[in-house]
């Protein structure tokens, strides 16, 4: 199983990625770990704010492409789960 992942930092900035395994995932961003994103290691105080789970890693790799390229505000629609502003934007 695979997910793509949304994690929010301290100053509010947005980190969006994919994993087979998001609790070992999570735990390299927040210790900083060798394997963390450079973005997750630059900003401190992470949290899952989102996720999505999919059968394939290419689907949650299009689903990854697909949410970075939105604006803020839809993301923000999304972990909110606002369908109706989602749909909207």
């Amino acid at each position: 199983m695979y997910c793509i992942y949304i994690l929010r930092s301290a100053d509010n900035s947005l980190y969006i990625g994919q994993t087979n395994n998001i609790e070992k995932r999570i735990n390299e961003h927040i210790n900083h770990l060798e394997k963390a994103a450079k973005f997750t290691k630059e900003h401190s105080d992470f949290k899952l704010v989102y996720k999505e789970t999919y059968k394939t890693r290419l689907e949650s790799m299009r689903r990854e492409k697909q949410l970075k390229g939105w604006t803020r505000v839809k993301k923000e629609a999304l972990i909110a789960g606002n369908i109706e502003l989602l749909r909207k934007l």
